[in-house]
């Protein structure tokens, strides 16, 4: 049984039997001494309506010491004037016991149940009038002895057991708001993975799409704006066929290289001169291409100890270097540019200076009219590596673009 079924009994036990232990010797008086019968009787009834009152009716007033207190010293009062009639009713003195614990606190419990146990002795040595004599004081305090030690055992190992069971109660109270609380939690928690979920997905389609935008910027972009170039060049020929045909097989090539980069791109995968060559060695043959097509002499000087950098780094800075030349062809109207490759001990640096028309950086868009991404997608790409951008140009006086990233060495 749970310690509750067993709370329940006892809670029945002790509003209800103490009545049957009054009706018992009530009972045996009146047939043993039919003439005090309508005494006893009478102080019967006062004790049972003392019980009826204000433990039966009325159990919130349990948590009411004070008047638990006066219930008590009562109740004790009518057992000894009813043991006083006849010994017989030592069987209700046992009531003493259990409203002990009922009714009392703390130390008072075992005043009370000390209390009673005197009157249990009284009614077991013969009642009252045997106390007169000196033999029977004595036997009155061996038994009053024996009833007080072993009540007093018992309700003391029964009050440790009720403060075990209280302070049980208030764990498992305790547990029960710390698991609604933690159930609470886990679903706010919940709900917030969720929303991180929704913003993490979110936020990988935005840069997914800000990275194909730079793919198709550098590689199709550009490659198409070279395909009309040497096109347009090619038409201008005239009777030079010769040129003509030059211009056709550069185009031709052009729109080649352009569509396997676009497949390399829709993939996610390095950029083609990576493939198997150092990042020097790929600038050199891009800056070469470009140099062969735009018809604008170009060098690249790498100073430092070269060395192979994680792939997203050397990409980054391979597009930064086509973006800029391609930029250098369309707007600059330049006679020599120059490239420099700079490995540092934490940092990479590429700087690509043009001696052409130069703008005003602050006036530049962030899109430009064609449909450009220009210099932003040139930052965004190299902030995805956690470098940086740095452009200088005066209208005039050329243009200088300088981009730095961690040399963060590949494995």
């Amino acid at each position: 049984m749970t310690l509750d079924g067993w709370e329940r009994r006892l809670d029945v036990v002790i509003r209800y039997v103490p009545y049957a232990a009054l009706a018992l010797p009530t009972a045996l008086a009146g047939v043993t001494e039919p003439r005090a019968a309508p005494g006893t009787l009478a102080l019967a009834a006062l004790a049972a309506a003392w019980m009826l009152w204000l433990v039966t009716l009325h159990p919130a007033w349990a948590e009411r010491r004070a008047v638990m207190a006066v219930y008590f010293v009562g109740l004790l009062g009518l057992v000894a004037a009813l043991i006083a009639r006849t010994p017989w009713f030592g069987f209700f003195a046992f009531t003493g016991y259990l409203h002990a614990v009922h009714a009392l606190r703390g130390r008072w419990r075992l005043a009370g149940v000390t209390a009673t146990a005197g009157l249990m002795a009284v009614s077991q040595v013969g009642g009252f009038p045997t106390l007169s004599g000196l033999s029977g004081l004595v036997v009155f305090l061996v038994v009053y002895a024996f009833n007080a030690s072993l009540a007093g055992a018992m309700t003391f190992l029964g009050w440790v057991t009720t403060e075990q069971s209280e302070r049980r109660k208030q764990m498992i109270g305790e547990l029960a708001d710390a698991n609604a609380r933690l159930e609470a939690a886990m679903a706010e928690n919940a709900g917030l993975h969720a929303q991180l979920l929704a913003q993490a997905r979110e936020a990988g389609v935005h840069d997914e799409r800000q990275r194909m935008a730079g793919e198709i910027h550098d590689t199709l972009a550009q490659g198409l704006t070279g395909i009309i170039t040497q096109l347009e060049a090619a038409e201008q020929a005239g009777d030079r066929p010769a040129a003509a045909r030059r211009h056709l097989r550069t185009a031709a090539r052009l729109a080649r290289d352009s569509l396997a980069e676009a497949r390399r791109s829709v993939h996610a995968l390095r950029p083609h001169p990576l493939d198997e060559a150092r990042l020097p060695e790929a600038l050199t043959e891009v800056v070469g291409r470009w140099a062969e097509v735009s018809g604008v002499a170009a060098e690249l000087v790498t100073t430092g100890d070269a060395r192979p950098l994680r792939p997203e780094i050397e990409a980054a800075l391979l597009r930064t270097a086509q973006e800029a030349l391609a930029n250098v062809a369309k707007h600059a109207g330049a006679r020599r540019v120059a490239l420099t490759l700079s490995y540092m001990e934490d940092l990479v640096t590429l700087d690509v200076r043009d001696d052409g028309a130069g703008f005003d950086p602050s006036a530049v868009p962030a899109r430009s009219p064609d449909g450009g991404f220009g210099l932003t997608a040139m930052r965004e790409r190299l902030r995805r590596v956690a470098g940086t951008l740095e452009v200088e140009s005066e209208p005039g006086a050329g243009t200088a673009v300088s981009a730095c990233a961690p040399a963060v060495v590949a494995g």
